[in-house]
């Protein structure tokens, strides 16, 4: 009896061009047009693509028609006989589309790293929505990484003087290939910062991050806005580096006004690290 053999499942989409509800820049469109400037006919492109003649012919006509610009010039000499080459509105297209696949097929490698884990899919995507509508969103280096069974600490080193910790799971750590070195974005969203009046007795380094698992900078409060029960108010930590926070109605009394010095503190369990590949 044969093994039911089960090949990996894979991501796989592709890039195409439309105008209006016509959809004309197929991936194998837009390969026929790269070999035609290369090989210089359409019959010679047809056949390095694999492509009848009848349906390359076909297809440069649907281009043309359908692009807004004419891309495909004939050589005179008869449909088999002549050549052909691209204009310059075409040569950009193929130049623009080349370069849009690759960094699309960069970007389905990223994913396709997560693994068809079913629901996993949605979650990731949550996950990314939360990332991207963080309020402080962060550009920095990998600066240490203290490995434990479980969960790493990450020191992420923002500007000169100024870090902060975040907690990942270890997994997490190898699967986003984090290393020193590193660069790798960090968010926060501001309702998991506090802000409250710098502690006078010993207050903390600016942008100095806590060793343990509270993250405490201190800087200057560059803007405030009140509500009912809430402020929100946005900490200058150097001319790179702002957080904005949250301080609690047992604040409202505090001087906490713009140009003051505050603290802001927030857990390393409550920032999310992300990469660009």
């Amino acid at each position: 009896m044969m093994k039911n053999a089960h090949s990996p499942l894979e991501l796989s989409t592709t890039l195409s061009l439309r105008s209006g509800d016509q959809s004309w820049g197929t991936e194998r469109r837009m390969a026929l047009l790269a070999a035609i400037g290369t090989e210089g006919s359409i019959s010679a492109a047809a056949r390095k693509i694999g492509l009848s003649y009848k349906a390359a012919w076909d297809a440069v006509d649907m281009m043309n028609s359908l692009a807004g610009d004419l891309l495909v010039e004939r050589v005179t000499g008869g449909k088999r006989g002549g050549g052909a080459h691209l204009t310059r509105r075409a040569r950009e297209l193929v130049a623009w589309y080349q370069a849009a696949q690759a960094e699309h097929q960069r970007f389905m490698a990223a994913l396709a790293r997560f693994g068809p884990d079913g629901t996993r899919h949605l979650d990731l995507l949550h996950s990314m929505a939360l990332q991207t509508s963080a309020r402080n969103r962060y550009d920095g280096i990998v600066g240490a990484i203290e490995s434990g069974r479980i969960n790493d600490r990450i020191r992420l080193d923002l500007d000169e003087g100024i870090s902060l910790i975040a907690t990942l799971t270890h997994a997490s750590t190898e699967r986003l290939g984090l290393a020193e070195g590193r660069r790798a974005l960090a968010f926060l969203k501001a309702q998991a910062v506090r802000i409250g009046p710098a502690e006078p007795a010993a207050p903390p380094a600016p942008g100095a991050a806590d060793p343990e698992s509270l993250n405490r900078w201190t800087g200057r409060i560059g803007h405030r806005t009140d509500d009912d029960a809430l402020m929100e108010i946005s900490l200058d930590i150097s001319p790179r580096v702002r957080i904005t926070g949250l301080a609690g109605p047992q604040a409202q009394g505090s001087a906490l006004a713009p140009g003051d010095t505050a603290l802001a503190c927030f857990q390393a369990a409550d920032v999310l690290i992300g990469t660009t590949d």
